[in-house]
């Protein structure tokens, strides 16, 4: 077999390719001795490096896995094989079994012929364009065209599931006040399925699971939650079954979205705003958040005695923030939350507990609960296609140049009772706009006129 490893498949923050047309079998068995040799030199370790791998469920993950394990053991290297697991397991087991470095396999929510590897170091860090993925494209593509020594390596098994589920219900403090609950839980066939069935043994609450077969075709619809087309059947069975909470996971299990009792989503910066309300009562601190979320995350950190701090969108340079600035926790727009005690890693459980436990100990809906935080008028983001996205951008800038104007990513535009962050997409012609205001009237004014501008000949 000859390998395959298309260059294009190495991204910001991981590798994603088609299989088997960008990335094979024996194109995983370089990667993997790249990924030794990368962390080998890295650390100057004269040892055996343990390097962790898990995977997902879709169909090409066991075969990049066995070409993986090939490319690891063949530099020497003891690989820990965990098995299927969602990729918040995968960084749990790095840093609490203290392992060299870790790979999962996936392709997060892209659809099933995708997969690929999210790689991180022992503390559970992305290994992205910055941080060293430049250096394992290097290496794996001279290797394509060269036969290497191999090195007896060792290959042991570990089972965590169990581990990661007891570890997250630590915070869980007044589970007997879950047992008037019921919720629906959608994995959409993907690997957080395996999360769910030991939730089911262990909550006193009553879970509905929606679509828990994991079938590698994800045949019911696709992975990202943040589609509205792909969280319609969680909304539907909310309702049919007059449950308390809906809760959908995302294709790796790192993201988690929320529909309330009638059978609505939840805006992803309510989940964090409660989360502030809950967690600042137990312990003051700074909470992380992106330019393009709602204020009332600003608004929710202070009233609670907490110090909000806005950045970058993109899961590392989240990561980084959070961790710069030692945040108890951090809330992204798409649906990621970082957290402290979870080594600045996606905690998608503590966020669900946290939630059930306040739903219980206050007796209030969850729509009750998110109630206060209903006090503006956010547009959600609009992608615009265009070709000049920069000049565009500056049009904008200069029409409200009377605002507070921040470049941090994009730019973002602050007046007294509205604001806009316009940002350019890294790979397409596309500008994603957002406004929020504090009346209606006032948000649809302002989208009106900067829709205007972008779509202008100027």
């Amino acid at each position: 077999m000859k390998a395959i490893i298309k260059p294009q498949i190495f991204k910001a923050y991981d590798i994603r390719a088609v299989y088997p047309a960008e990335l094979n079998q024996k194109g995983a068995e370089i990667i993997g001795r790249a990924v030794s040799q990368f962390f080998r030199q890295k650390g100057k370790i004269g040892r055996r490096l343990r390097i962790v791998v898990g995977r997902d469920n879709r169909l090409s993950s066991p075969v990049l896995f066995n070409g993986l394990k090939k490319g690891i053991l063949s530099e020497g290297e003891e690989l820990i094989d965990i098995g299927l697991s969602p990729t918040p397991l995968l960084y749990f087991s790095v840093w609490s079994r203290h392992y060299d470095a870790g790979i999962q396999i996936t392709a997060s929510h892209n659809p099933p012929q995708y997969n690929g590897f999210k790689i991180v170091d022992k503390e559970a860090n992305i290994i992205g364009i910055n941080s060293g993925l430049m250096k394992i494209k290097e290496i794996a593509l001279k290797m394509l065209d060269k036969k290497e020594k191999s090195l007896p390596g060792v290959l042991k098994k570990e089972k965590l599931v169990d581990d990661y589920v007891e570890f997250n219900l630590k915070e869980l403090k007044n589970a007997e006040k879950l047992k008037k609950l019921k919720i629906v839980i959608d994995t959409a066939n993907a690997v957080a399925g395996i999360m769910v069935r030991e939730l089911k043994k262990r909550l006193a609450c009553k879970i509905i699971h929606l679509f828990p077969e994991l079938d590698g075709n994800f045949p019911h619809h696709g992975l990202n939650p943040l589609e509205k087309e792909n969280i319609k059947y969680l909304e539907k069975e909310v309702k049919k079954q007059k449950a308390d909470l809906g809760v959908a996971f995302d294709g790796d299990g790192d993201r988690i979205m929320f529909v309330d009792e009638k059978g609505e989503t939840i805006p992803t910066d309510f989940i964090t705003s409660l989360m502030a309300r809950i967690i600042l009562k137990e312990e003051k601190g700074k909470f992380v958040y992106n330019v393009c979320s709602s204020n009332i995350i600003r608004d929710t950190v202070l009233a609670n005695g907490g110090v909000p701090v806005v950045w970058k969108i993109g899961h590392t340079f989240m990561k980084e923030k959070s961790k710069e600035e030692n945040a108890i926790f951090g809330g992204e727009y798409s649906g990621h939350y970082l957290l402290r005690e979870h080594k600045f890693c996606e905690a998608p459980l503590y966020v669900l507990f946290k939630i059930l436990e306040e739903m219980g100990l206050s007796g209030k809906s969850i729509g009750e609960l998110i109630r206060p935080f209903k006090k503006y008028f956010y547009s959600g983001v609009i992608n615009f296609e265009v070709k000049n996205k920069e000049g565009k951008m500056k049009e904008t800038e200069k029409k409200y140049q009377k605002g507070k104007i921040s470049h941090l990513d994009g730019v973002r535009i602050d007046f007294p009772d509205w604001w806009t962050s316009i940002r350019p997409s890294n790979t397409e012609d596309i500008l994603r706009v957002v406004v929020e205001a504090d009346y209606q009237s006032l948000m649809e004014e302002k989208i009106k006129e900067i829709t205007e501008i972008i779509k202008g000949n100027k």
